[in-house]
C-alpha cells in the first residue's frame, strides 16, 4: 500500500530523531529519555569530572560543560518526567562537580542516584544531590579533604582557600544527605586508614548506615523509585486541575 507524503515525512522524522538520540548517547554516555512507563532522562557520571583543565588523553572523563546543558533540558523539557544519574567516578575538579551537584540538586522533577563501582571525592557531592540515593553493596565511597596536584603558594591564603572549598563540600553533602557535619569532617580527617593521605574508604552498607546515602539499592530500585514518584505528581497535578 503507498503511503502519503504526510506519513512518509513522519518517518523520516522518527529516523532523524532515532539517528541524533544515538549520536547524542555515543557522544555523552547519556540516554535522553528513556521509554518505559514514564519518560526519565539517564545521566552518566564516570572517570574523572574533567572541569576547567582537560583530563589526559585516555582517560575517561566526564566533561561538565556537556552536563550542564543536559540538566537545563531535563528541568525545562516537558516530555521528561525525571531524572537518574548513575555514578562511577573517581573524582575530579572540584568547582566543576560541586557546581553540577548543584545544578542536580535544582531539578524540581523526581531524582535519584545510583552509585556503581565508586562514587570518590568530589563524586559524594553528586551522589547525594538527587532526592533520592542509591548504592550497590559493591560500591566505595572515599571521604578525603580537598586536595591539589599542582603548584601552591605555601601562604595563609592558599590555606584559607581550601579551607573554604571544604567548608562549601562539607555543608552541601550534610544539607543533602543524612550525616551530621562533626561525622563527616571526622570520617574526612582520619588518619587509620589510608596509607598515602588521610580519610575514609565506605563500603555500600557503610555509606548507608553512616547516613551518607539513603539506601541499598540496584538499578530496579532507583527506577521503581522514580516511577512511584513520577505517579504521584501526576495524580496530585490531576487532582488540581479537576
Amino acid at each position: 500500500m503507498n503511503r502519503t507524503k504526510a506519513e512518509l515525512d513522519l518517518t523520516d522524522a522518527q529516523v532523524e530523531q532515532e539517528r541524533l538520540e544515538q549520536e547524542f548517547l555515543l557522544d555523552t554516555g547519556s540516554l535522553i529519555r528513556t521509554k518505559g512507563r514514564h519518560s526519565i532522562h539517564c545521566l552518566t557520571v564516570i572517570g574523572q569530572i574533567e572541569g576547567h583543565t582537560a583530563a589526559p588523553q585516555g582517560q575517561k572523563a566526564t566533561k561538565y560543560e556537556h552536563v550542564i546543558p543536559q540538566i537545563i533540558d531535563i528541568q525545562e523539557d516537558p516530555e521528561i518526567q525525571g531524572l537518574l544519574v548513575i555514578l562511577n567516578t573517581v573524582g575530579g575538579d572540584v568547582e566543576a562537580g560541586l557546581a553540577l551537584a548543584e545544578l542536580i540538586a535544582g531539578v524540581n522533577k523526581p531524582s535519584a542516584s545510583l552509585v556503581l563501582g565508586g562514587g570518590h571525592s568530589i563524586g559524594i557531592p553528586l551522589a547525594v544531590s538527587a532526592h533520592r540515593s542509591f548504592i550497590v553493596p559493591t560500591a566505595t565511597m572515599t571521604v578525603h579533604p580537598v586536595r591539589h596536584s599542582g603548584l601552591v603558594l605555601g601562604v595563609p591564603q592558599t590555606m584559607r582557600y581550601f579551607d573554604q572549598m571544604q567548608e562549601r563540600i562539607t555543608g552541601f553533602v550534610v544539607r543533602h544527605s543524612g550525616i551530621s557535619a562533626k561525622r563527616y569532617r571526622e570520617l574526612m580527617l582520619h588518619t587509620g586508614e589510608l596509607v598515602m593521605d588521610m580519610g575514609t574508604v565506605l563500603g555500600g552498607e557503610q555509606a548507608v548506615k553512616e547516613g551518607l546515602i539513603d539506601r541499598l539499592g540496584s538499578v530496579n530500585d532507583a527506577l521503581e523509585y522514580l516511577h512511584k514518584e513520577i505517579a504521584k505528581r501526576q495524580k496530585a497535578e490531576g487532582k488540581g486541575k479537576g
